[in-house]
């Protein structure tokens, strides 16, 4: 999904930058694009930036592409002031796997470098199918209640969630090397990534956070709790949770809201952003996730999520995912696809194999209270088929995201 988007941006932009967490396949994406590759994780390389970065972006056969810009911050100014001189399209782009532009005030590119976040891979791009998106079809098109096609089967799901997308480990390793791959990435994560984000966090206590982050994926948890879990203070949670939001292997869904319902909680729900890393985490496989109801809930619900939210930039209609949830916990609902004057879209998940409407009470709840802004609303369970729950809510499988 992202070729195609980089492509549009350098028809037309002077510089983009890629971000998103090591290993999801920003190099190889920009690399099609580039007639330079600069690899700043090179240590003669950058030196040459570090030396006089204006002076060594110009004059290179562009695009150039700046592999890994983060371990030499200078050459982001460098591009800036590229760019400032000569506006032409397709200039530069940059890749990395940490995200510094936290603070608009000290981030040179403001307004220069249009950003392009990658997330691990969706199903649907494993299978070569990308093009479509989920939110699109099922408001544009509202297509006819159908049968899935070889539709898998409750601990497929489990198993192609814990699979993750991660381009080595989801299209060419099974098995161990599959799992070691993942631990062994979770493993250099906290201790290699964390030097080069600047900072010196003790890795084992880094790695007690993250995991009981996974414990909690797809929950409504406060910092407070995890660093209980974890044995750290709450200010050392803090910094640990952006610290991996930097490194592009959390996501929080912001809370919704809306002047029709009072008593919603603000907190953000959080989940891993992949669930291969999930797993290797909390060490589960699947056998373990089918033994535990808890966790695999917390799976589905996190992998559809993961698909949601990689699909979100490239869909026409541009979804603000959010999540739902009163403060007594008494509703909640768990995806809503904020699509601005066209109205939402509610979603469940459910790791459930025939959904009846008890299961779509929430989102009956949320359609009666919105009225007319509520569009559609799909539980989206592991079962085979796709029918009408009710008034403009659908039951529909999970592997309707990419079948």
């Amino acid at each position: 999904m992202a070729d195609t988007l980089l492509s549009d941006v350098l028809d037309t932009a002077p510089a983009v930058i890629v971000t998103g967490a090591r290993a999801s396949g920003k190099t190889t994406t920009a690399m099609r694009y580039a007639a330079t590759t600069v690899r700043l994780d090179n240590p003669v390389e950058a030196a040459v930036f570090e030396a006089d970065p204006d002076a060594a972006v110009r004059d290179r056969p562009e695009p150039v592409l700046f592999d890994e810009w983060q371990a030499c911050p200078a050459v982001v100014g460098a591009v800036k002031r590229a760019v400032d001189t000569d506006r032409r399209a397709g200039r530069f782009i940059l890749t990395g796997s940490a995200r510094f532009d936290a603070d608009p005030a000290l981030w040179p590119g403001t307004g220069r470098l249009i950003r392009i976040a990658m997330a691990p891979m969706t199903v649907r791009e494993q299978l070569g199918q990308a093009g479509r998106h989920f939110v699109s079809d099922l408001v544009l098109l509202n297509g006819p209640s159908e049968r899935a096609v070889d539709p898998p089967d409750l601990r497929s799901y489990a198993e192609i969630a814990l699979r993750g997308g991660f381009p080595e480990p989801a299209l060419e390793l099974d098995g161990v090397a599959r799992r070691e791959w993942l631990a062994s990435y979770l493993g250099q994560l906290l201790v290699h990534e964390r030097a080069v984000a600047g900072s010196a966090p003790d890795p084992s206590r880094l790695g007690a956070y993250f995991a009981a982050y996974a414990f909690n994926s797809a929950g409504v948890v406060n910092d407070t709790t995890l660093a209980a879990a974890a044995d750290i203070d709450r200010r050392t949670a803090q910094s640990y949770r952006s610290l991996m939001a930097d490194l592009g292997v959390v996501n929080e869904l912001p809370a919704w809201s809306t002047n029709r319902l009072k008593r919603l909680v603000r907190m953000p729900k959080r989940h891993v952003a992949d669930t291969g890393l999930l797993g290797a985490a909390i060490g589960a496989d699947v056998a373990f996730a089918m033994s535990n109801g808890e966790v695999l809930g917390r799976l589905i619900e996190t992998f559809v999520v993961n698909q949601l939210l990689a699909e979100a930039p490239f869909d026409p209609l541009r979804p603000r995912w959010c999540h739902l949830r009163e403060r007594d916990g008494r509703r909640e609902v768990d995806l809503i696809a904020d699509l601005g004057v066209r109205g939402i879209v509610g979603i469940e998940v459910k790791a459930h194999g025939a959904p009846k409407r008890a299961h779509a009470r929430h989102l009956i709840w949320l359609r009666d209270t919105m009225g007319e802004r509520f569009i559609a609303g799909a539980v989206l369970h592991t079962g085979p088929d796709r029918f009408a729950l009710t008034d403009r809510i659908e039951a529909i499988p999970i592997c309707a995201l990419w079948a």
